[in-house]
């Protein structure tokens, strides 16, 4: 089977496992600000997942988490050789972000690569662009990307091909994060852009 068929397959079964395995049902501590507008739980709450991290931008400068989020942020992990999921997912990130502007709501789509080796800060620099042009594109050395990953509790692993046009299996879920709360909610890859703009609205609106 051609390879490029088969990369979504992969990429799809390791976030149904990842999905299962930390997006599990459990109450959120009483007294959640949010609870109206979670759609899931999270097994230890949303506070176990991410947290500050050290990348760097398309020009080349080294930014922390404080520098990128400084408004809800939409965030994605994926890579810029992505065959069809990477671009799907982050357009439809795209998408709710324009459709969140349209209720007068400013976000920031964030793009952090899992693909260091290829995927150099002018070339997720572009990728970014081409999206959305408000859209962020991160990368960084093996062991930022491996921190920021491990941070939101993320998934990605390199197919050794031996060429250039090795693939990655990587999670799909995309987070919101918000600047004094955190990471808040994530969406699986089903959500529609409205179906974002609604939570995302909901949880601004209760911050």
């Amino acid at each position: 089977m051609n390879p490029r068929l088969i990369a979504p397959l992969a990429v799809l079964g390791i976030a149904v496992f990842a999905g299962v395995f930390w997006f599990v049902s459990q109450p959120e501590p009483n007294g959640d600000q949010f609870a109206q507008c979670r759609a899931s739980q999270i097994a230890g709450g949303a506070g176990s997942i991410g947290g500050p991290f050290e990348l760097v931008n398309a020009a080349g400068e080294t930014v922390t988490d404080k520098d990128v989020i400084t408004e809800p942020s939409i965030i994605y992990f994926g890579y810029t050789f992505c065959p069809d999921v990477c671009p799907l997912d982050t357009a439809r990130n795209a998408e709710a972000v324009d459709v969140l502007a349209g209720r007068g709501i400013s976000t920031t789509p964030v793009f952090i690569t899992v693909d260091p080796a290829r995927d150099t800060p002018e070339v997720v620099g572009d990728f970014a662009f081409n999206l959305h042009e408000r859209m962020i594109g991160l990368t960084g050395s093996e062991a930022q990307i491996k921190a920021a990953s491990e941070a939101y509790r993320t998934y990605y692993k390199a197919h050794d091909s031996g060429d250039e046009y090795y693939l990655v299996d990587h999670s799909t879920f995309s987070y919101l994060v918000l600047p004094e709360q955190g990471f808040v909610e994530f969406f699986r890859r089903e959500t529609t852009p409205e179906q974002m703009a609604d939570t995302v609205a909901c949880f601004v609106e209760n911050a």
